[in-house]
């Protein structure tokens, strides 16, 4: 399996061990940001021929619902003190350990605030074959999970964890 780490982590793949990921050669997985990156990973891979089984994505960062005046304020804070935003992201996200934390890059934010899911390329890949596969929190304050689960769920199985947060795991247990 392939994996793609979200935006300010690396090494995080060990802490979604409990989700029935799709495991074998063939499978991709990626983490909010990565899930972007799996994703045009399988899309390119698939248009060349290569065989791509499944794909699991994994709190995919969805902003395309969100107003273009949040997504200014996103990139305004992280320009004006990414440390600070770092943190607080890293809260939303339910303090994952430290040792997963790498420092993210404005490119890398600008790119999953702007990234837009199109139905067609999901519709692609699934007639192609790839069988996906998404994980959502419904308590995830970092993208609108019920919005990310309306969108996604024509093309994929998707996985709602009702009290569980970005990173998939139970704030208050």
């Amino acid at each position: 399996m392939l994996y793609f780490s979200g935006f300010c982590f690396e090494g995080e793949s060990e802490i979604f061990s409990h989700l029935p990921l799709e495991q074998d050669e063939f499978s991709l997985t990626g983490f909010s940001y990565g899930a972007i990156k799996a994703f045009k990973y399988a899309l390119k891979s698939v248009r060349e021929g290569k065989r791509i089984q499944s794909l699991n994505l994994i709190s995919p960062a969805f902003f395309q619902t969100q107003s273009p005046a949040f997504l200014k304020m996103q990139l305004l804070g992280f320009r004006k003190d990414s440390q600070n935003y770092v943190q607080n992201f890293l809260a939303l996200c339910g303090n994952p350990n430290a040792k997963y934390f790498k420092a993210g890059r404005l490119e890398e934010l600008e790119e999953l605030l702007h990234f837009e899911w199109k139905s067609e390329e999901l519709e692609e890949l699934t007639k192609r074959g790839v069988k996906i596969n998404v994980f959502l929190g419904g308590s995830d304050k970092i993208i609108p999970p019920l919005e990310a689960r309306e969108f996604f769920l024509p093309y994929s199985v998707v996985f709602f964890y009702k009290d569980f947060n970005h990173c998939l795991s139970c704030d208050h247990l």
